[in-house]
């Protein structure tokens, strides 16, 4: 059942806060900001009204995701500190001597009451209705970027994750039919992944034919394998955390995890966001963000961003919003239509081709065939793949590869190099007006690493881009009302 929203309760030892949390600290300072109902009006739907015990005030519950973003606890440790920390007891809305949350009831919060709630935006939204309340004006300008981040448990090599999974599928047919140990096809021991999928195939094309397979232990455990196949033909990678993919920072430097896409104002307020698993790339997020900007921003004037934004399709974009878009020309960039429909996409970081099923190119050269040449009408980039990916690659016969055992190299891909019209717009960068406000990235830059390092968004606190989301938007409510009371505080001169 769901309690009316609690206030701060008054006891006999109510004035020890008066003496212990001095007005200027932050939490206190945050709790008179806000009025944080809005929380109450969000979930209340979640709760049953008038039936059931009494739950938790889901008002104190978001305040602990606050506590847990800024301190970067996990829930037992959180709870422990919220016991003897008189700041963040004042913070909860708790008297001296009341007792906290069970820890596993913060775990649940997160897990039940949150889920399916478009927390991002509502959240984001709010805090910049309080800044505006406050008085502070929105620019007309956002600066755009991703960061990454690391997602909770790290990726396991498709081989041998293969080989795990079919040695317990082993073992549970001999527990139920020892006989056939002696007629099993014979097991791969080496790394190569096709030829360990090529013994799986196997395997359960014979299982399939003997009686055990009806057992429901072993349909089990013959359907995960089978599963598991299935997921390495689209990711290649495996892991528990099922949205989780390899991105890329740089040509030799990749991560495992996801990316969250900002918009931030030059005051440093986050605007817009939006959150992806980490093969995505940044370019196509940015229609989205101008959507979700001009919420708040319906005037708005310009978007900054590093080279990955200046895609054909953004230009186009960008000229359909009216806001002109900042961002250097980068010649791959430039020409994402050439490769937009196959579903490839480029990195800016690593300056490599990423495939549909999010592997990088592993080399790429300047090539003068002719028909290439004709088909481009222009000089073209030839990136390819790994040989090794692309022929276990469920995405082989979209993007045009045929798997044959004596090809020894992966898929070919061209892009061509800019165009006159391209090298023109580069010109424009040149001038000293487009020079000066590109200078203004480093915001960004510095926002991302304010949310890695102080909002600890630098490594996923649960499994899943939905339980990501989440610690994303908590993150960055936190990030923004803290930066309004740094505001609050230039203009007043402290």
């Amino acid at each position: 059942m769901l309690p009316i929203q609690g206030k701060l309760r008054f006891s006999d030892y109510s004035s020890l806060y008066d003496l212990v949390v001095r007005k200027d600290n932050k939490w206190r300072r945050l709790s008179e900001l806000t009025d944080f109902s809005f929380v109450y009006d969000e979930l209340k739907d979640k709760y049953c009204p008038d039936n059931g015990r009494m739950a938790e005030d889901p008002v104190r519950m978001f305040k602990y995701l606050m506590l847990k973003s800024v301190l970067g606890l996990s829930d037992v440790d959180l709870v422990e500190r919220c016991m003897s920390d008189m700041a963040c007891k004042f913070f909860l809305g708790l008297a001296p001597e009341d007792n906290v949350i069970d820890s596993s009831t913060l775990s649940k919060f997160r897990r039940q009451r949150l889920k399916d709630v478009e927390l991002l935006d509502m959240l984001i939204g709010k805090s910049l209705t309080i800044a505006r309340e406050k008085g502070i004006e929105l620019s007309r300008t956002i600066i755009v970027d991703s960061t990454h981040t690391l997602s909770r448990s790290n990726p396991t090599m498709p081989a041998i994750a293969l080989q795990k999974q079919s040695k317990i599928l082993r073992k549970t047919v001999y527990e139920m039919d020892a006989s056939l140990k002696d007629h099993m096809p014979e097991k791969y021991e080496g790394d190569n992944l096709e030829k360990e999928m090529d013994y799986i195939a196997k395997l359960l094309t014979f299982l399939k034919e003997q009686k055990v397979s009806l057992l429901p232990n072993v349909t089990e455990k013959m359907n995960l394998l089978s599963e598991m196949m299935e997921d390495i033909t689209d990711h290649y990678t495996v892991s528990v955390d099922p949205d989780a993919r390899t991105g890329h920072k740089a040509e030799d430097s990749e991560f495992f995890g996801y990316k969250g896409h900002l918009a931030v104002t030059p005051d440093r307020l986050v605007v817009a966001a939006t959150m992806t698993s980490g093969e995505k790339g940044d370019g196509p997020e940015l229609p989205e963000l101008i959507r979700k900007a001009k919420i708040h921003i319906p005037d708005l004037e310009e978007v900054i961003g590093d080279g990955a934004y200046c895609g054909q399709k953004n230009l186009e974009n960008a000229e359909k919003e009216k806001v002109s878009l900042i961002s250097k020309l980068k010649p791959l960039v430039a020409n994402e239509g050439n490769y937009a429909r196959d579903g490839f996409s480029y990195n800016k970081d690593a300056e490599m081709m990423v495939c549909p099923a999010g592997h990088m190119a592993i080399s790429k050269k300047i090539v003068n065939y002719k028909e290439e040449a004709r088909k481009y009408q222009n000089e073209v980039m030839a990136f390819s793949f790994s040989a090794t990916k692309c022929r276990v690659c469920a995405h082989a016969e979209k993007c045009g590869y045929k798997r044959t055992k004596t090809m020894r190299s992966g898929k070919i891909y061209y892009v061509s190099i800019p165009t006159q019209e391209q090298i023109r717009h580069r010109k424009e960068q040149e001038t000293e007006e487009f020079k000066q406000k590109y200078r203004e990235r480093y915001i960004v830059e510095a926002k991302n690493s304010e949310l890695k390092h102080s909002y600890h968004l630098d490594r996923a606190i649960s499994y899943g881009l939905d339980a990501y989301t989440m610690q994303g938007a908590v993150a960055l409510f936190s990030s923004n009302m803290v930066r309004i009371l740094r505001i609050l505080d230039e203009k007043s001169g402290k």
